[in-house]
Parts: structure tokens; C-alpha cells; sequence
């Protein structure tokens, strides 16, 4: 329980600093942890809704908050949002470990090669 506490505060702290969300970090933690990897991804929602809402409310304050592009953003992500686990029902655990792997990846590149610029 307390394992878990600080790796939310951990992550927290990273995700609102950086905008990522924080389920990059919680999946493979919680798949780590001894999850099987569907149930983390769904757990790691409840963890972004909680962090995602005290991120808004902090980064509002500051001023730092486009409300128009996050709602139409959000709107579409809505419509995502139910699609993906309806996807996530047929991959296999050991699949999703490497997509979810070269997602990482992919990410962790990209940002690297714009961060020249």
C-alpha cells in the first residue's frame, strides 16, 4: 500500500510536469508489481482521472490551460476511449508488453531527436 502511495506521488509529480499523462509510467510498474497488463492499464485510468483533475486545476491557476483545443481534443479521445479496450480484449498479454514496449520507445526517440531543435 505504501509501495503504491509513493510510486503515485512519483509519478504524480513527473506526469504533471510533463503533460504525459503518467500511464506510460503506472502500466509497466503495476505489470512489475505482479498486474497482469489489462488490468493495469484499466487501473492506471482511475490513477490519470485523479491526477489529470488536480493537473488541470493547478496548471488553470497558472494559466496554462487552452480550454477550447483540450475540449475538442477530448471530445475525440472520448470516442477513442471506448474503442481501445474493445481492441485490448483481443491482444494477447505478451503482445501487448511489446507494443506497449515499442510505443516507449518510439516516444522516448521522438522526443529526443525534437528536443534538439
Amino acid at each position: 500500500m505504501i509501495t503504491l502511495a509513493l510510486i503515485g506521488l512519483i509519478v504524480g509529480i513527473l506526469s504533471s510536469v510533463s503533460g504525459l499523462g503518467g500511464g506510460f509510467m503506472v502500466v509497466p510498474l503495476l505489470i512489475f508489481l505482479g498486474r497482469e497488463a489489462k488490468l493495469a492499464v484499466g487501473t492506471s485510468f482511475v490513477f490519470i482521472l485523479l491526477v489529470a483533475i488536480s493537473s488541470i486545476i493547478a496548471h488553470y491557476r497558472l494559466g496554462n490551460v487552452d480550454i477550447k483545443t483540450g475540449l475538442i481534443l477530448g471530445l475525440g479521445g472520448i470516442i477513442g476511449a471506448q474503442i481501445g479496450p474493445q481492441v485490448l480484449q483481443y491482444v494477447s498479454e505478451q503482445n501487448f508488453k511489446r507494443i506497449f514496449a515499442v510505443l516507449l520507445v518510439i516516444t522516448a526517440v521522438w522526443m529526443f531527436v525534437d528536443s534538439k531543435s
